[in-house]
């Protein structure tokens, strides 16, 4: 950068009021600032050449030391991650670059706010959506964990909630990564959310997360902290050595199931606490079953599990459930709705979630379809819109998904592998049936 340009002053500097934010970092186009910590500055600002807006976070250099300064292993640990977490509940990591005064990471910009609006006890959330919440930054996690990651931070702060209802996990400026050789910072994290080994500097692992999630699950529901003391040295001896209350002593409404699950979240022996991200996600499921909210359009967390018990999903990774839950629409019919109409036209893709359906043609049943199987699906492989050769019809009150065929071919390449294999096996399937029944003749 040369001298006189706006991005060549020190955006830290810029943005703490004695100059305004700069115009410029790097190739991005600086549209303001969205919010400052002791490490570092966060700007909103516009990728020009990708056409949309990101979120900078930069990190001041101090004069006599350079990149080696306090915050060095901030700015490295998140510049590790660019381009290699790629989960739907995930702020990106897009890019990151090392200038003379200062560096910078690059991230999605989450339009939106931090889970810490819904922290306090005037602004609580439902139940029902605390369990959403929890249950998507517990999939976050466990695919982070999967890829040698431990955020170490996770608190209200860092959850961000995407406009209209999302979720994201940001700032992984601590966090520890597996394939990395450098010593990671110590006695670093938000005390009140940390685990009792994170706070004895003890090795950790993916239960640490499970610890402080946990923790948050308790201030959403309550809005407060599990532990509260008037001193650093009083907070730390409770986490030690004290066990967290009831939620249902700061909230006596709270339905059941509730404290079971953060209880086992936060024991301290970690042979009592749950052992993977897969245990934990499991009773948050039969929790959000228990407690959705009596609405058509039921939680996403009862949508994923739901599509990921489905046999036509059974090979795909949670990154695809969750694109294909995305882009599919969810019915309840009546008995005898027909869904299907032999020789109508079509444009979508059905996966059958409760009750049966009969496939029938020129009024003579074929088959019965049960809860997994699909139908309409030989659209995906036609260039045009067909015609439908069967109908189907509701033979009780049905339950269905419905994924319209060009949203499918817009899908990612990986989510688009997983449902051609997941076709060709039914069509397998459902050829060797038919080969089954002509010799049984």
């Amino acid at each position: 950068m040369t001298a006189g340009n706006p991005s060549s002053r020190n955006p830290a500097q810029s943005a703490s009021g004695a100059d305004s934010p700069p115009q410029r970092i790097g190739k991005y186009e600086v549209a303001g600032e969205l919010g400052r910590g002791t490490a570092a500055v966060v700007y909103r600002a516009r990728d020009p050449f990708a056409r949309r807006d990101v979120a900078i976070k930069v990190f001041p250099h101090k004069e006599s030391e350079g990149l080696q300064g306090r915050y060095r292993s901030l700015f490295l640990t998140e510049a590790a991650l660019v381009g290699k977490l790629s989960h739907p509940h995930i702020v990106h990591i897009l890019d990151a670059a090392v200038e003379e005064t200062f560096s910078y990471v690059v991230m999605d910009y989450v339009r939106g706010h931090a889970l810490v609006d819904h922290a306090a006890a005037s602004n609580l959330l439902p139940p029902e959506k605390v369990v959403e919440v929890i249950f998507k930054v517990s999939r976050a996690l466990e695919y982070m964990h999967r890829h040698g990651v431990i955020h170490r931070d996770i608190k209200p702060a860092n959850i961000l909630i995407a406009e209209p209802f999302d979720v994201k996990v940001t700032d992984f400026g601590i966090a520890m990564l597996a394939d990395v050789t450098r010593t990671n910072l110590m006695n670093v994290g938000s005390p009140a959310y940390m685990s009792p080994e994170q706070l004895l500097e003890e090795p950790l692992t993916h239960q640490t997360d499970i610890y402080s999630l946990g923790v948050v699950m308790f201030q959403l529901l309550t809005g407060r902290l599990p532990f509260t003391a008037s001193s650093y040295p009083a907070l730390i001896y409770q986490i030690l050595h004290h066990e967290p209350p009831p939620a249902r002593t700061f909230r006596p409404d709270l339905p059941d199931g509730f404290d079971e699950i953060m209880e086992r979240a936060m024991q301290k022996d970690l042979r009592v606490r749950y052992q993977s991200w897969m245990e934990f996600g499991a009773d948050l499921a039969v929790l959000a079953r228990h407690h959705d909210a009596p609405r058509e359009d039921f939680s996403d967390t009862r949508k994923f599990h739901t599509l990921k018990g489905l046999s036509f999903f059974r090979d795909f990774r949670e990154v695809e459930i969750w694109e294909a839950m995305r882009i599919a629409s969810w019915y309840r019919m009546r008995e005898s709705t027909v869904i299907i109409r032999e020789g109508d036209t079509g444009d979508a893709i059905f996966f059958l979630v409760e009750g049966e359906v009969e496939v029938s043609r020129a009024g003579k049943p074929l088959a019965a379809l049960k809860p997994g199987d699909c139908f309409g699906e030989m659209l995906y492989f036609t260039d045009d819109i067909a015609s439908r050769t069967t109908t189907i019809t509701a033979k009780r009150p049905v339950q269905v998904v419905e994924i319209k065929a060009a949203a499918l071919s817009d899908a990612s390449d990986a989510c688009q592998v997983q449902f051609n294999k997941a076709f060709m096996r039914v069509m397998i399937d459902r050829l060797t049936a038919a080969n089954r029944k002509l010799s049984e003749r």
